[in-house]
């Protein structure tokens, strides 16, 4: 296979080089582009040459979604970036998966293998990249995760979304809590959470949580008209429900499509 990667910083373009040829030693670095002036006429000329496109987000001359502007990209894409906003801007193009930095080696083989999983699922190695675009960040609006990988010591164990209470962020990570008030990191961003679960059961209430309606055990008005929740396990952080959230909130808690 080989890779372009799109990174204005070098120390992060050389690990993650590293960590492709520490993955798999027979994949080739075709080029190291640092801006979009640099990756648009490379890709313009060289892109059939290439399997996967490594791209940071923000670059020395502008964000990377430019030379989506410029060109059309025929690679599936994979972003790495600093900042967790860009999430569903990046998930409207040729997104495949979206990395944190810093990027660990286990993110990153965890994204080939999705790769290789969804190429896997169309039969075929050429394949399209809107095809595995679509696959990759619309499959859930109709078929929405039904469980999740988590990890226990050495243990690897799976969570179905019914036996989530509750999502959240803390930090950097993001947090999965069972009815029995166990606590798991999970390796999604809460923005990703919203697409792939079922919008009639999880709603995102804030910046922070996204909560299962079977779940909620009372709904408190609260002050500022944001509304407070109490979940039916107990929980030891206060859970409320931002005011811009407030309207979308009472809909989908009514019942009807937000």
């Amino acid at each position: 296979m080989k890779v372009a990667i799109i990174e204005d910083e070098l120390p992060a373009a050389e690990k993650l080089e590293r960590y492709l040829t520490k993955y798999d030693p027979t994949i080739v670095v075709a080029a190291r582009l640092d801006s979009v002036a640099a990756a648009v006429p490379w890709l313009q000329q060289h892109q059939d040459e290439v399997d996967l496109i490594f791209m940071d987000i923000q670059l020395i001359d502008g964000l990377s979604f430019q030379i989506f502007q410029a060109m059309q990209v025929q690679k599936p894409v994979i972003f790495t970036t600093a900042y967790n906003e860009f999430a569903l801007d990046a998930f409207k193009v040729n997104s495949i998966d979206y990395l944190l930095k810093p990027v660990t080696f286990t993110d990153l083989a965890a994204s080939l293998k999705k790769m290789e999983s969804l190429r896997q699922q169309l039969q075929f190695p050429a394949v399209q990249v809107q095809r595995i675009s679509q696959i990759a960040t619309t499959s859930s609006a109709t078929v929405h995760k039904r469980r999740f990988m988590v990890k226990v010591g050495e243990h690897i164990r799976s969570i179905t979304a019914d036996q989530i209470n509750l999502l959240y962020a803390e930090g950097r990570d993001v947090y999965l809590v069972t009815g029995q008030n166990k606590k798991f990191i999970i390796d999604y961003t809460l923005e990703a959470l919203e697409d792939m679960l079922d919008p009639q059961i999880f709603f995102r209430i804030n910046r922070t949580y996204i909560i299962n309606i079977n779940a909620i055990k009372d709904v408190l008005v609260y002050s500022n008209s944001r509304l407070k929740i109490t979940m039916i396990q107990e929980f030891d952080k206060e859970i409320i429900v931002s005011r811009e959230k407030v309207g979308d909130f009472k809909t989908w808690f009514d019942g009807a499509t937000h």
